[in-house]
């Protein structure tokens, strides 16, 4: 019996081969040497071909798995796509500033079809593909695509819906294709696996309450490179009922991921010549303190958060996250205007973490007029107001600080070199911050002298207008005066003269 064998076809006929027994035995180029000759010669020798016989297989288990097809077919995909590597080159991922969508033209062309796998054999395929030394970046292009693909919605944040979750999400076995993509993800240090996409996964392993292991995983990735996440990657919604409208316990442990990895760098940056990770290990913490501060202004309003929550994630960065205190304050400012309910003693905890000192002019003048506040916080603010005015005044802007700290960081003769360049550089690092917080301070005052200039400029031009009018107008009075008198001098010498002329003339004419 003659019939064509195509891509379509050959995964059935193998089985069915295979159940009857089809061999040489019986015939020359019997089915079963005729289906594999095809897979061999045609589906192994193309990508799409063999991604096609491979979703077949899915449905034909477990015989397929028995004769081998599925093996078959994820060599050969493994195989070729390093081949199309090799020739061509690497396309490159364009996440288009973080946002997860894959262009056309970057896009590798097999990283599509594998999407139509069914997850357990998309997972053989990606672990083959990376024993066979497909670049990284291929292996994430694709695993962001196929968890496009079966997580939708996954690039946006979304707030927690228990109806329709239970009725979508659970039902196509979208826990399992989280769990499994999240085993994929590479473990190497270097790769740059886009952070809101590991933020999009962990939104969604919340919402389908993912494993343990599988959430721990994600949020370490996250604090590994929290210090290019945005606002709205904190925003990652609450799934219990009754609580805050965020997941604020989730954030809590990626800050103390954070923390700690920051400090470990620190721990192995021991040596003169490292000053200058130092400095960047520095510059992550400040951006991660900025974002910190607009993510609790971002939730203060919620009236279920608590305060315990709300203080847990003030305090989990230490205090040279923050150059000033500024965003922290607003923070608290919405908190306490959204609890009005907070009293006495939970305000004066909650108010504790502002540093006066570290506060802008701008906020001490807000501070000092804000009735929300604890008497003991305004008193503070104006008593620091006081000091910065008496320093400004006497030109003493905090040198004296300065040179104490630097006289206390000489080092003891007692001290280890190691706990030597501890104490050397967490002294520096102290510096820094206050030599910034001068910066900003003397920001300020320039501001404040530019604006007494233009007062006094203004002053003093109103009155030089003021004197120069009076003085024109007492010139003008003189002069009106000078030339009536001039002139009626004048006429008075007119009138007379020809009277004396007249006079003499009379004598000398009687005579």
């Amino acid at each position: 019996m003659n019939f064509e064998i195509t891509t379509a076809n050959v995964a059935q006929l193998r089985c069915t081969a295979e159940c009857l027994e089809m061999t040489e035995y019986y015939r020359e180029e019997n089915l079963i040497s005729r289906t594999e000759s095809y897979l061999n010669e045609v589906v192994c020798q193309s990508i799409e071909k063999s991604v096609e016989v491979l979703s077949i297989c899915e449905n034909l288990l477990p015989i397929s798995e028995e004769v081998g097809i599925p093996e078959i077919c994820i060599d050969a995909i493994a195989r070729n796509a390093c081949k199309e590597q090799l020739v061509s080159g690497l396309s490159r991922l364009d996440c288009n500033s973080g946002v997860l969508e894959l262009k056309d033209r970057c896009i590798e062309w097999w990283i599509e079809d594998l999407s139509l796998l069914r997850i357990d054999f998309y997972r053989r395929v990606i672990c083959a593909l990376g024993h066979t030394g497909v670049r990284t970046d291929s292996i994430i292009a694709s695993l962001m695509h196929y968890a496009q693909i079966f997580l939708k919605g996954i690039g946006k944040p979304q707030i927690w819906n228990p109806a329709r979750t239970n009725t979508s999400i659970i039902e196509n076995g979208q826990k399992t294709i989280v769990e499994t993509l999240v085993t994929l993800l590479p473990t190497e240090k270097s790769t740059s696996i886009p952070i809101n996409f590991l933020f999009g996964m962990l939104r969604v392993a919340t919402m389908v309450d993912a494993t343990l292991a599988c959430r721990l995983e994600l949020e370490r990735r996250i604090a590994s490179r929290l210090e290019m996440a945005l606002l709205d990657d904190l925003l990652v919604p609450s799934v219990q009922t009754g609580d805050s409208l965020f997941d604020v316990d989730t954030i809590h442990r990626i800050l103390v991921h954070f923390v700690q990895r920051m400090e470990e760098e620190e721990n192995d940056e021991y040596g003169y010549e490292s000053a200058d990770i130092s400095s960047s290990s520095q510059g992550s913490m400040l951006k991660v303190g900025r974002l910190v501060d607009a993510y609790l202004a971002e939730i203060a309003p919620d009236p279920h958060l608590s305060l315990q929550k709300f203080t847990n994630v003030i305090e989990v960065l230490p205090e040279y996250a923050r150059v000033i205190d500024d965003g922290l304050y607003r923070a608290i400012d919405i908190y306490l205007k959204a609890h009005p309910v907070l009293n006495e003693p939970e305000c004066k905890k909650l108010c504790k973490f502002i540093d006066c000192q570290k506060l802008s002019k701008e906020a001490c003048n807000h501070a000092a007029q804000n009735d929300r506040l604890p008497v003991h916080m305004i008193v503070r603010v104006l008593y620091f107001e006081q000091v910065r005015l008496k320093n400004a005044l006497s030109g003493s802007s905090g040198d004296g600080l300065i040179s104490q700290k630097i006289s206390s960081g000489v080092p003891s003769a007692a001290m280890s070199p190691r706990d030597t360049y501890a104490s050397l550089r967490r002294e520096n690092r102290e510096l820094k911050l206050e030599i910034s917080r001068m910066r900003v301070r003397l920001s300020d005052l320039e501001k404040e002298q530019v604006v007494m200039k233009q007062g006094m400029m203004d002053k003093s031009n109103h009155g030089r207008t003021l004197l120069t009018s009076i003085s024109k107008g007492f010139g003008r009075i003189g002069i009106f005066g000078g030339q009536a008198g001039r002139k009626q001098q004048k006429s008075g010498r007119k009138s007379r003269a020809p009277e004396g002329r007249t006079g003499r003339s009379r004598r000398y004419s009687v005579s």
